[in-house]
């Protein structure tokens, strides 16, 4: 009777796994699970929060909106940027907000990426309707593109005008930066340049960071949106930030996804907190 009683328990344990699944859990870097409010409150004491994205999740980006609206709850000084706006789109952005031109006109003007409507229209669209800035914060793709064949020297080529798009040139650069000693340790035959290959990786980290702090203004908790590449390990942007404003208070949000919500060591150096979602999560494309 009693081992009956032990499958009993068991199965419905199981049964009831199935049927209420978990969208996500959240955890600290030490591996503790703590309740969404407990992260918004330590967020909101940062200057610079980095949320480090999977471009295609939907959970994700959801939670990003949800980021956002609890800490405009909580102090209302915030600023939101994105990676997935190139800095010579920032005109149009600040002339759409300020109702310009219409929201067709908007989105044939600056450089989309694919999932817009779905993963960053809702950001922007909160932003425009709470009057909070929205800042265009990566290098312009022509120009990043450029560095896989010429390094950063090529950038040095561009027009003055052209300069105001990207992080000041000479830009600092360290092959024992977690995220590019990674790129560097991979394996990519021998046609292509590997340090450069990272340096490109590094003119965004670097661009987006000397927009975000360019921008940053006294009081405000400034959320920053990019792929989890680029805030992880405390690296890339963090790394970046600091050389340009010692001082500022950086908070990261890392994104797992994985089979199951359990907290995995591999985790704590990914950020100071953790979303773990599962890897069977909608996808966006």
């Amino acid at each position: 009777m009693k081992h009956l009683l032990i499958l009993y328990i068991m199965m419905f344990g199981l049964f009831s796994n199935a049927q209420n699944p978990e969208a996500y859990k959240l955890y600290n870097n030490k591996g503790k699970e703590i309740k969404f409010s407990k992260m918004t409150d330590d967020i909101a004491e940062a200057d610079v929060v980095l949320f480090g994205e999977l471009h295609n999740n939907s959970m994700n980006h959801w939670l990003e909106l949800q980021v956002a609206k609890a800490l405009f709850d909580k102090k209302k000084l915030i600023q939101l940027g994105a990676e997935m706006f190139e800095a010579d789109d920032q005109l149009a952005i600040d002339e759409y907000f300020q109702g310009l031109f219409k929201e067709n006109n908007f989105e044939k003007e600056v450089k989309l990426w694919n999932n817009y409507k779905t993963d960053y229209k809702p950001l922007l669209d909160f932003a425009k309707t709470n009057k909070l800035d929205f800042i265009a914060t990566n290098i312009p793709r022509r120009y990043a593109s450029m560095v896989p064949k010429d390094g950063f020297e090529g950038l040095e080529t561009l027009s003055d005008a052209a300069k105001k798009y990207i992080a000041p040139l000479p830009v600092q650069f360290d092959t024992l930066v977690p995220n590019y000693k990674e790129m560097l340790e991979m394996d990519m035959g021998h046609a292509m340049n590997k340090v450069n290959f990272a340096k490109a990786q590094a003119i965004k980290d670097a661009t987006m960071a000397y927009f975000i702090t360019e921008n940053l203004k006294p009081g405000h908790t400034f959320i920053h949106y990019n792929g989890e590449f680029h805030s992880k390990l405390y690296g890339a942007i963090s790394w970046y930030l600091r050389i340009y404003k010692p001082e500022v208070k950086i908070v990261t949000i890392s994104t797992q996804e994985a089979d199951n919500t359990d907290f995995k060591d591999e985790y704590k150096a990914q950020g100071d907190f953790i979303f773990v979602i599962p890897s069977d999560m909608t996808k966006t494309y």
